[in-house]
Order: C-alpha cells, then sequence, then structure tokens
C-alpha cells in the first residue's frame, strides 16, 4: 500500500483542518478554526489567513472562569461582533477594547468569598481605570460578583435564601430601557432567562437600597411571566427581587441572569440577544467598528 500525502490546496486538506486546528509554518496548533477564516490556496505556502477584525469585547478569563467561552461564542458568533478571551494576568486591556465582560464561573474556587481574590488580579486594575473612563462593562453572575467586591458596583450578592444551588430559566422585568444595557428592550418588558448560582441573593443596606431605587439604577428585577414581581418569583431571596443593577454613572452592568445561555432558539431562547445586542449597538454608536 503507498502512501498519499494529501495537497493543502485540495477539498479534503481544507475539510481535516477545519476539524483539527490551524496551520502555522508548517506545524499543526490545537486551536480552533474560526467560522470567518478564509482559507488561501495559492501557492505553496498556502495557510489560513483571518480576515482584518477589529478588536471589541473584552472578555476576561479568571481561573475557574467557565463561560467565557460561552460569551465570546454569543458576540462572536451570534451578534457578529469581535471578542477576545483577556487571560487575568495582563496588566492592560487591548487596545481595541471598546466594552469590557467579566463572565460567570468561579473565580478562583469562589474561596473566601464570591470574587473576593479575583478583584485583585492585574487586569482588574485596567478594567477600573476604563470603566472610570466611561467604558462599558458588563458583568454576569460571578462578574456581578467581582464588581461588587472592587465597588464598581454597590451592595454584596449573598446565599441562597434557600442555600441550594440554582439552575433554572426565571422571568425578569425590565426597570430601565437605555443604553448601553438594556436599548434594545422596553421598560415592563419581561424577558426569559436562565440563572445558576448558590449565592445570588442581592443584599444592600436600606439607606444604599433607597439610593439605588431613587436613582433607577434597578435594571431588572425578578417576575413572574406576567411581570409581576412577587416574593414566589424571587429565586434567591435578593431585596427587592433585584436581578441585575447599574452604577450611577450608567456604564457599569452587573447582573446574576445569563444572557450568553439564551442566544440561539434551538437551546432556549433568544432573549438575551436583548441585552448583549443592546451593548454591541452602543459600540457600535460610539464608532467601535463593525
Amino acid at each position: 500500500m503507498t502512501n498519499r500525502t494529501i495537497p493543502r490546496e485540495s477539498a479534503h486538506f481544507v475539510a481535516a483542518l477545519g476539524l483539527f486546528g490551524r496551520v502555522c509554518v508548517g506545524k499543526l496548533a490545537l486551536v480552533p478554526v474560526e467560522e470567518d477564516e478564509q482559507f488561501q490556496g495559492a501557492g505553496s505556502k498556502s495557510r489560513l489567513v483571518p480576515p482584518p477584525r477589529f478588536q471589541l469585547f473584552s472578555v476576561i478569563q479568571f481561573p475557574g472562569s467557565l463561560d467565557d467561552r460561552d460569551m465570546r461564542f454569543a458576540f462572536d458568533s451570534v451578534l457578529k461582533a469581535s471578542a477576545q478571551l483577556v487571560w487575568h494576568k495582563e496588566p492592560e486591556l487591548p487596545p481595541q477594547t471598546r466594552a469590557v465582560v467579566l463572565p460567570g464561573g468561579f473565580s478562583y474556587g469562589d474561596y473566601l468569598r464570591c470574587g473576593a481574590m479575583a478583584q485583585y488580579s492585574p487586569v482588574m486594575a485596567a478594567v477600573r481605570r476604563f470603566a472610570e473612563a466611561g467604558g462599558p462593562v458588563l458583568g454576569v453572575c460571578n462578574g456581578f460578583q467581582v464588581l461588587c467586591e472592587t465597588g464598581l458596583l454597590p451592595g454584596a450578592l449573598l446565599r441562597n435564601q434557600n442555600l441550594h444551588f440554582g439552575c433554572e430559566f426565571v422571568h425578569l422585568r425590565v426597570e430601565r430601557a437605555n443604553p448601553p444595557f438594556t436599548s434594545r428592550t422596553a421598560a415592563g418588558q419581561v424577558l426569559r432567562i436562565p440563572i445558576k448560582n448558590g449565592e445570588g441573593a442581592y443584599f444592600a443596606a436600606p439607606q444604599e437600597l433607597a439610593r439605588l431605587e431613587a436613582n433607577g439604577q434597578v435594571v431588572l428585577r425578578y417576575c413572574d411571566e406576567s411581570g409581576t414581581v412577587d416574593e414566589a418569583s424571587n429565586p434567591n431571596g435578593s431585596l427587592a427581587n433585584i436581578a441585575g443593577i447599574a452604577n450611577e454613572r450608567g456604564n457599569v452592568f452587573g447582573l446574576m441572569p445569563h444572557p450568553e445561555h439564551a442566544v440561539e432558539a434551538a437551546i432556549g431562547g433568544t432573549d438575551g440577544l436583548l441585552l448583549l445586542g443592546s451593548l454591541v449597538d452602543a459600540v457600535r454608536a460610539a464608532g467601535g467598528g463593525r
């Protein structure tokens, strides 16, 4: 039996490459091929050449992050907005960053307290500078916890009132429909998005809670399917059924539900796109590329 060499220019080679990685200077690298990368097959030096991309969304990766790639997929593949994973030890954000996302997971194994250790990661100093300069920052689940620990958002996330880990779809009532995070929604609209947390009960001191309410910083509340906010629709014991809040300036937003897990009709619906898409719209409106 004779060995057969498949030319790089052949369709068979391209198909195999799509399954196993990309060619870099003649070596196979175990890196998934992005959907919009194109194969350039002219000459013996043919290789995968990704089209130019403008970096928009920096998704921070902590040790123990678990939804970072799901978040990148939601932006990159569903919303067609460039996104990149940024390791927590980076001292600076990529210079093309137009929005920062802190994803869900269990950063540092949730040791000490959820998000308590992640606030000291080197990249968080850059995230704070970005937020203070007015850049949009989104924190989902563990990312919300990290934002509270860093002081970028007020309050704290405590152990669920029933002491159980909650993993289910919930209904959320939109309290404010403003850019950059909820412009695709309408005030009073009910969204259906999943939660998965053990420490998701939002807490703030009475005076802080009153200030949040007076300033319109409560963005989402847990509710029932009809939009009624009551104790029965509160999955974790959050004060005032709070599911998500913004800072006073409105450019930092944290929520416990996972919009990145509600971006495709086949797996749970697309209500998450209303939130993530709002952020994409805001970045593009500000001149942030494609």
